[in-house]
């Protein structure tokens, strides 16, 4: 499981040479604050906060309705069917908000987690839906969202059409003096006097205001669609509990692949290796006994050969039982566990371990074959000169970190990177991080971070 250095990941350019990003800062000119009224994302923002309040009308009507009808119905069995139907309704209902959050908003919000219905059968829905937490969820976000959507499109709609209309003042005033009667847009008026803006400069600063208005608009937009966005992840994408329950089975999946994976390993080595080697040890003793009557020196050189078996098995099972877990890293910890590991790599390597006190049994195993697999792929596949390993505490992670001098050009997620890939699974079952810097030419940095759990 090592993962090849030296492919190439590096910056995208188009046909002529230059940089994506270059190519997109020449694109736009215009500053951002100026170019916001007219950005396709400021229209569709306003567009959402539009079709909110229609939206949450209908949304806040059917929620209250269909729950209050089915909590007053509770007295007889139809309130259970109607006050299921309700929320499964506003489940409905909240499935069509995270389309339009997507569409409008671009924010892309996982469906929550479905039904766990355990029985077949209509009451066993009712049930289903009565006890899950993303139905009552639901529910909630149909009641809070009319008020802030009244509210947003409120403000939205004022500063937007009071903006456009003083920014194109210049354009329409001659309506009041050809149509109204009076001489313009009228800024006060009592029973003694009367001001409109009918002059120049007073059309110009009209003007400029409904500039101001129109450049301040999509970022009021925005900072309300922010709202709208932390409501619909937080109401109707999946709860934090239900994405932490798929992310540990998840997780137990890999350790159970995982430790299937080194079982058999384990089985594979045992019965290639040392197994065979005891076998035709078994057979080459029971020559040597045969032959120990007539050819006492013939049984003497099979007694010799087999005692070099005997060492050569016995090296092969320190090795496997080393590739389970050493017995210097339980003995003596990190520093000399790793110090061993690096004394076997194929370009010297320095290891320093700044660590006060030792991790758990298994975060410490972890990270001691994190940093074995780092070495043998900087052994095999980095054409690097010299290697450092650097193990530290920050707070309450482990962290770890393998640099190398060699080709660079590994990536985790690259294809024919699997080691990596799988490292980064086997960190991840435990809530640990794998993060590789490797531009090409290198040099290439993976660091690792692990729970301490000490």
């Amino acid at each position: 499981m090592a993962t090849e250095y030296g492919h190439s990941h590096g910056h995208r350019s188009g046909p002529s040479g230059r940089g994506v990003e270059g190519d997109a800062g020449r694109r736009f000119r215009l500053p951002a604050g100026l170019r916001a009224p007219i950005e396709g994302r400021t229209w569709r923002e306003f567009a959402h906060v539009l079709l909110g309040l229609p939206i949450s009308v209908l949304m806040f009507t059917y929620a209250v309705t269909t729950v209050s009808l089915g909590v007053g119905l509770l007295v007889t069995f139809l309130g259970v069917p109607v006050l299921a139907a309700g929320l499964a309704g506003c489940r409905g209902l909240g499935a069509l908000e995270r389309a339009r959050a997507r569409g409008l908003l671009g924010l892309d919000v996982a469906d929550p987690e479905p039904l766990r219905v355990r029985r077949s059968g209509p009451m066993a829905w009712m049930g289903a839906v009565l006890r899950s937490g993303t139905s009552w969820r639901h529910l909630l976000y149909a009641v809070l969202h009319l008020p802030w959507a009244v509210l947003s499109f409120a403000v939205a709609v004022t500063f937007w059409v009071y903006g456009w209309a003083l920014l194109t003042y210049p354009v329409w005033f001659w309506l009041f003096p050809a149509y109204g009667g009076q001489d313009g847009l009228q800024l006060y008026g009592d029973e003694t006097r009367r001001v409109y803006l009918d002059n120049p400069f007073e059309i110009t600063v009209t003007a400029l205001v409904g500039l101001l208005f129109t450049l301040a608009t999509p970022w009021i937009v925005r900072a309300l669609t922010l709202v709208d966005r932390l409501l619909v992840h937080g109401l109707l994408g999946p709860s934090r509990l239900a994405t932490r329950v798929v992310e540990l089975e998840s997780d137990r999946g890999v350790v159970v692949d995982t430790a299937a994976a080194d079982l058999r390993r384990i089985e594979r080595d045992l019965h290639d290796g040392a197994q065979a080697r005891l076998v035709a040890l078994a057979m080459d003793l029971g020559l040597a006994k045969e032959k120990l009557a007539e050819d006492p020196q013939a049984a003497a050189r099979m007694v010799d050969e087999a005692h070099g078996e005997v060492k050569t098995a016995l090296q092969e099972l320190r090795d496997l039982a080393r590739g389970i877990h050493p017995a210097v890293l339980t003995d003596r910890g990190l520093d000399a566990a790793l110090s061993a590991v690096a004394s076997r790599c194929t370009v010297p390597v320095r290891v320093d371990v700044d660590l006060a006190s030792r991790p758990a049994p298994a975060i410490e195993g972890i990270a001691y074959f994190t940093v074995s697999e780092l070495l043998q792929n900087v052994s095999k596949h980095a054409r690097a000169s010299t290697a450092t390993v650097d193990v530290w505490r920050s707070e309450d992670r482990l962290m770890l970190q393998v640099v190398d001098d060699g080709a660079g050009g590994a990536e985790a997620g690259a294809a024919g990177s699997s080691g990596l890939a799988g490292l980064a699974e086997r960190l991840d079952a435990v809530d640990g991080i794998l993060v590789v810097d490797s531009p090409v030419g290198g040099p290439t940095r993976v660091t690792a971070e692990l729970p301490w759990r000490g």
